[in-house]
């Protein structure tokens, strides 16, 4: 063999090893771990108990009333206040050495540390008194929100620079009867949801949905259960019912409290109420699609659960919050049910059960009164809790182990 043929046989050899070497890597990243499923196809999911970092400045953390996650996987919490125990604020004047009250807008990094807080009592003249939503945009605008008949919805910069108000409060101080056909004022603005792809903000109120212009908040369309006009929805009571151990009577209009409104990247509205177990699905036209009930057998209104709008012990109904899953077709999603503290997964396809994770308690990976959900793009599941556990839990998908 001439010098010249072991060279290329040399170099032939080399490139051989390389090209299995591609094909190891190229394999090897093809059969990425997945997360682990349970029996019934379920995704799996563990508690990290040291996220997130505690909270700098002594500040105390309070009602967890609304999580949203941003495009750069920051989770952005309301610290909701009102109802602090004199012991978690009690450090403002030196009786004791613990907290203060904190920011009512707290932005957590990947790791659970603090990179921005602000807002809370006297921040702005117009801030919510029972703040329940907050959102981050895309374009680094920050909406929050209340449930109180002066409370409305409010755009700031990232930092906390005041920038809009949705407005459409009810005249203060004056009798205002409220009805599902008046869009011009109505009292809680504080459940809603961004459709940045339409310019366009989703309000749930009594028994309706509404959408308005996301800029000029002007009226757009809204509808209520089962896609009926808004002018055909009934002003009358929900009635309640004798919890038998079997689920609520059927009912064709939305059923108070609605607690949630989310959107799909197929374009499918998800509305979710409270005192019915249910969830209805809709076209962002209002279309009806389908319903499907979570936990139906859980009292879900009536004189057992204090009736509609005023709560008392014990909690009812079953669909508190929402997020989907992040995956393309996002075949997931999570419910969070205060009631039963668990969280509930369900096939989004067909709306059926096939899991759930959690139970009552103040131990990691348990809740109590479980009020908020949210989900980033490495599938890590946020939740808050409001009532006495007042905290934010972390769960990690757990991966699958190969072979």
């Amino acid at each position: 063999m001439t010098t010249t043929q072991k060279r290329y046989g040399a170099l032939g050899v080399t490139l051989g090893i390389v090209c299995l070497l591609a094909l190891g890597v190229t394999s090897r990243a093809q059969k990425a771990p997945a997360q682990a499923m349970d029996a019934n196809g379920a995704p799996v999911f563990k508690v990290d108990p040291f996220w997130p970092k505690p909270l700098p400045n002594r500040w105390g953390m309070q009602q967890v009333t609304g999580i949203s996650v941003d495009q750069n996987d920051h989770v952005w919490f309301l610290n909701r206040a009102a109802n602090a125990n004199p012991d978690e604020t009690g450090g403002a004047d030196g009786r004791i050495d613990c907290c203060i009250r904190g920011p009512e807008v707290i932005e957590l990094d990947p790791d659970g540390n603090v990179v921005n807080a602000w807002g809370g009592p006297g921040y702005h003249p117009l801030w919510p008194t029972a703040l329940q939503t907050v959102i981050p945009d895309s374009k680094g605008f920050v909406w929050v929100a209340g449930t109180a008949a002066q409370d409305s919805i409010l755009k700031f910069t990232r930092d906390g620079k005041f920038v809009w108000d949705f407005g459409h409060r009810p005249p203060q101080g004056q009798p205002f009867q409220e009805n599902n056909q008046n869009t011009d004022m109505f009292v809680s603005k504080g459940r809603f949801q961004l459709d940045e792809a339409a310019n366009e903000i989703y309000i749930i109120n009594q028994k309706r949905l509404m959408v308005f212009d996301m800029t000029t908040g002007a009226f757009k369309r809204g509808w209520g259960g089962h896609g009926m006009p808004l002018s055909e929805v009934s002003n009358d009571p929900i009635p309640g019912y004798k919890w038998t151990g079997g689920p609520p009577p059927e009912e064709k209009n939305f059923v108070p409290d609605l607690h949630f409104a989310e959107i799909s990247k197929d374009r499918l509205v998800y509305v979710g109420e409270r005192g019915q177990n249910r969830i209805e699905v809709f076209t962002t036209e209002g279309k009806f699609v389908k319903e499907f009930y979570v936990a139906p057998n859980t009292p879900s209104r009536g004189d057992e659960c204090g009736g509609l709008y005023h709560m008392k012990w014990p909690p009812c109904g079953t669909t508190y919050k929402l997020a989907l899953s992040r995956d393309p077709q996002q075949k997931f999603m999570y419910v969070a049910d205060g009631t039963n503290d668990k969280v509930w997964i369900l096939d989004r396809q067909s709306g059926k059960t096939i899991g759930s994770f959690g139970r009552n308690g103040t131990y990691a990976g348990q809740f109590h009164w479980i009020n908020a959900i949210a989900i980033d793009s490495k599938g890590n599941l946020y939740t808050g809790e409001v009532e006495e556990n007042k905290r934010i839990q972390k769960f990690a998908p757990v991966m699958a182990t190969g072979r």
